[in-house]
């Protein structure tokens, strides 16, 4: 079994805990299915919003999708001018089967505009 990294993004149409938690939800859940992953494949997640995001934390989500057993950290991402704006990143360390090049990255809606090369 092998450690392998697999990234994601979302950008929210609003700062509101509630809709965080819908939307990073999704996302993750996108991430752990598309990569035929459960949460015990989990090693560690890091989620970074951009500076305009206050609400909550970006793990509450996962929290509540009842992944409690995995370190999870929050970060503020770089505040670079002309950024998409509301947008969480998350980069989870997972053991998978699949060779890197199998490994499906999820950006979902707008934030697809942030990595064209990779996004699904």
């Amino acid at each position: 079994m092998a450690v392998r990294a697999v990234r994601g993004a979302v950008q929210l149409e609003r700062d509101e805990a509630g809709h965080m938690e819908e939307q990073v939800g999704a996302l993750l859940t996108a991430v752990l299915e598309r990569n035929g992953l459960t949460a015990d494949d989990l090693i560690s997640i890091w989620f970074t919003a951009t500076p305009d995001l206050h609400s909550d934390f970006p793990a509450v989500a996962a929290r509540k999708l009842g992944i409690t057993d995995v370190p999870l950290i929050c970060a503020q991402e770089l505040d670079v001018e002309g950024a998409m704006p509301r947008v969480v990143r998350l980069l989870a360390h997972v053991e998978s089967d699949r060779p890197r090049s199998e490994i499906t990255h999820v950006y979902l809606g707008a934030a697809a505009a942030l990595r064209k090369d990779i996004a699904q």
